[in-house]
């Protein structure tokens, strides 16, 4: 039961307020199987897809979960696929009313309704990696920024070891207006606060677990940029490109409805 629902059988005197309100609670929870209780509500409340990961589950029970969510949401992002779970969606729903789009480098994949539209905000986010191995993560990052509604402008491969690849792409960020800037960087993560000191947007760290022996597996890339000097640097996990997409990106829809209410 919508919450629509739900305010009409209190309206016409069918529950009470105690129920309406317990109902009200419950609205967007639906229980798909013995395991697993999801919460369709969440777009609705936030304005952030449903976004399923899916290391450590079974094939099938992903199957279901994608399947039933997609139906009933219209849209349903999968993270962190490996191959033999990807195979089973596009197997899985292959004769079901619904589109898969895949991004391959990201491991991630974008499930929707047959004529589901995507926002498109008047915003911006700028996705720059310091090497080719941090790809995936901004692959990652950079699905889910385009399902919320915003334009991604890339910049990979610019790390600090040839410093005049880091400054044009601070260049092209500049000059393509981004709202916000995700930076992906393993090693030592310097990239990052080089990133912050060029910009004039907020900058959102992603350390990746690319390096070798001490502090390798992206533990030192996340304690320098921990401990950046220039501000207007925030941080996530290590390898967390959906974190960092969606921070960007409910950033960015902010800065749209801005502009929405500035145009005459």
């Amino acid at each position: 039961m919508d919450i629509r629902e739900t305010l009409l059988r209190f309206k016409r005197g069918e529950i009470d307020l105690e129920e309406t309100v317990r109902n009200i609670r419950l609205t967007g929870l639906e229980k798909l199987g013995m395991d697993v209780l999801f919460d369709l509500g969440r777009k609705d409340r936030r304005d952030v897809p449903e976004i399923v990961l899916a290391e450590g589950k079974r094939p099938d029970t992903l199957l279901k979960i994608v399947s039933e969510v997609a139906k009933r949401s219209g849209c349903v992002v999968v993270s962190r696929l490996a191959v033999d779970q990807l195979n089973a969606l596009l197997d899985g729903l292959s004769g079901a009313d619904l589109e898969v789009e895949v991004n391959e480098i990201g491991k991630v994949a974008v499930v929707s309704t047959r004529g589901f539209t995507r926002e498109k905000l008047q915003c911006k986010v700028g996705i720059v990696t310091a090497g080719t191995a941090d790809v995936p993560v901004a692959e990652e990052a950079s699905t889910i920024v385009e399902v919320m509604g915003c334009q991604v402008v890339k910049a990979y491969d610019r790390g600090v070891a040839g410093l005049k690849r880091a400054i044009d792409a601070a260049i092209l960020m500049k000059r393509e207006d981004v709202d916000v800037a995700l930076v992906v960087a393993g090693m030592e993560g310097a990239l990052g606060s080089v990133m912050a000191s060029l910009l004039d947007v907020p900058v959102i760290g992603v350390p990746s677990s690319v390096g070798y022996g001490a502090g390798g597996r992206g533990e030192a890339a996340l304690l320098s940029m921990l401990q950046a000097c220039p501000l207007g640097l925030a941080v996530v996990n290590i390898d967390n490109g959906v974190n960092a997409a969606v921070v960007a990106s409910m950033i960015g829809r902010r800065v749209a409805l801005a502009r929405t209410l500035r145009t005459p």
